[in-house]
């Protein structure tokens, strides 16, 4: 049997560029397997561009990004890893249930796979209505839906509680945890810093670059702050003024044990 690599995503001197923009110049970083890994900063920081590249959508002009132990994108990976975008992916004149057995079919997913989808993103009771008669936030637990179809190995999450409420944030949050659990690789893009205190693994970003890759309890110690928007807000300043990133929060990583 394989030895199964240590790491589900390995990113070696990523090099990005968007017409004449470079997005990253060298980026260099690992997800663990098995983990809920958020990639954490503002909007334009380059998180979906980060994102699009681990699951080979994105044009990059140097470096690799390796994913399951393959380059990231190659046809082995189809049913191994799942990307649920930010705009979602699925046919509005169709119900929930439609959406789901078309993409499920496309997959090789099990039938049984489309109720328990439908069931684990609490739309159950919504499933033979069509996707334009609901909610935004529905509509986006559709596409997340299509996502989980087939227990893939890596799910990539750009933004997925976007525009929902509190309960059903917390009530998603605990579906990755139980994901996770199982054995399968989350990584969940945000924006939102209290999110980072539900994730494993952080990769804090800012114009293109790491600032940070640490834990959330590391986080907080390295900073000295209670609070995740303020412990960001700290790493910021302290970047902004080039006392430097990544070794200290990675000393608290091992310091947390994480490492």
């Amino acid at each position: 049997m394989n030895k199964l690599p240590a790491s589900a995503v390995e990113v070696r001197g990523l090099h990005v560029k968007r017409g004449t923009t470079e997005v990253f110049t060298s980026l260099d970083f690992d997800i663990p397997r098995g983990q809920i890994t958020g990639l954490m900063g503002p909007s334009g920081c380059g998180k979906t561009t980060l994102m699009r590249s681990i699951v080979g959508v994105q044009k990059v002009a140097g470096g690799t990004v390796t994913v399951l132990g393959d380059p990231a994108g190659t046809s082995t990976q189809r049913r191994r890893v799942a990307y649920d975008t930010q705009a979602a992916s699925v046919y509005g004149d169709l119900t929930i249930e439609q959406n789901l057995r078309y993409f499920a079919r496309i997959i090789g997913a099990p039938r049984s796979d489309v109720e328990r989808v439908i069931d684990q993103v609490g739309l159950s009771g919504q499933a033979r209505q069509t996707v334009d008669s609901l909610s935004g936030g529905q509509e986006s637990r559709v596409s997340l839906a299509v996502a989980m179809l087939g227990s893939p190995e890596l799910l990539a999450l750009d933004e997925p509680t976007v525009g929902l409420d509190p309960v059903l944030r917390a009530e998603l949050w605990d579906l990755f945890r139980g994901l996770a659990a199982d054995g399968a690789t989350i990584v969940v893009s945000s924006h939102v810093m209290d999110e980072a205190l539900r994730c494993d693994r952080l990769i804090l970003m800012r114009a293109g670059r790491i600032i940070a890759d640490t834990t959330p309890t590391g986080l907080l110690s390295d900073t000295g702050q209670t609070d995740p928007d303020a412990a960001f807000l700290t790493l910021i300043e302290r970047d902004v003024a080039g006392a430097g990133h990544t070794p200290t929060t990675r000393r608290a990583a091992r310091e947390d044990g994480s490492e």
